[in-house]
């Protein structure tokens, strides 16, 4: 059994990760970083919350006494929300970062990254190319197991409004009544995102996996999420 820490753990995605990771028999201790208050229903005595409302804070909590071995992060924010691209930028890039390294100073070994199809630091959009730096950066910290997931449209029930990202959804969900295969290769649920998160992160932490970078794409995090 192993120790870990989830950062975006009230997230859309991060939020599902939270509840398999307090569920799943791998994990012995899950540490996990918020601004407010974690739910936490099954009274779990697994669950550490790492609480503060100062985000820079956050890097000098990182759990070191704990031996963590694994560090997850479905931490993003949007344009909107953030209030601009160069504060979107502070959260998805430089506190990413400075977690990820707070993590491998930490001596953790295997980093799993949700990020965002068609990350690409050479990308003349502004968000996948400030994911594709992220990846960039984080892969150059050499965590003995790197996986970063690339997910395409999130799709389920958000609880903020996102006009655009509701009517894809709505498309998707009629494509899927014709064929499940339609949407597996452009959007994917974000249970089962979480799912194929928390599965890496158990087949590295295992030894099932080949050491060095692992770039999970869209296909792939079906066959992983949806595997018993």
């Amino acid at each position: 059994m192993a120790t870990t820490v989830l950062v975006g753990s009230t997230g859309f995605v991060g939020a599902y990760m939270l509840s398999q990771l307090l569920a799943h028999p791998s994990y012995s201790a899950i540490y996990a970083y918020a601004r407010r208050d974690l739910p936490n229903p099954t009274a779990s005595t697994k669950l550490f919350p790492l609480q503060s409302p100062s985000t820079t804070e956050w890097p000098a909590q990182f759990p070191r006494e704990a031996n963590p071995r694994i560090f997850f992060s479905a931490l993003g924010t949007t344009r909107s929300a953030a209030g601009g691209l160069e504060n979107q930028r502070k959260i998805d890039l430089d506190l990413n970062y400075d977690l990820a390294r707070a993590a491998k100073d930490a001596g953790v070994e295997t980093y799993v990254l949700i990020s965002t199809g068609g990350a690409s630091s050479a990308s003349r959009f502004p968000y996948p190319a400030m994911k594709g730096e992220l990846e960039d950066k984080v892969k150059a910290l050499g965590f003995k197991h790197c996986v970063i997931l690339r997910p395409g449209l999130i799709m389920g029930q958000r609880q903020e409004s996102r006009p655009l990202e509701t009517v894809l959804r709505r498309f998707a969900g009629l494509a899927k009544k014709v064929s499940p295969a339609l949407t597996n290769f452009w959007g994917q649920e974000a249970e089962i995102i979480a799912r194929a998160a928390v599965k890496a992160g158990v087949v590295c932490l295992e030894g099932k996996r080949e050491v060095g970078v692992w770039e999970v794409a869209q296909a792939e995090i079906v066959s992983l999420g949806e595997e018993k």
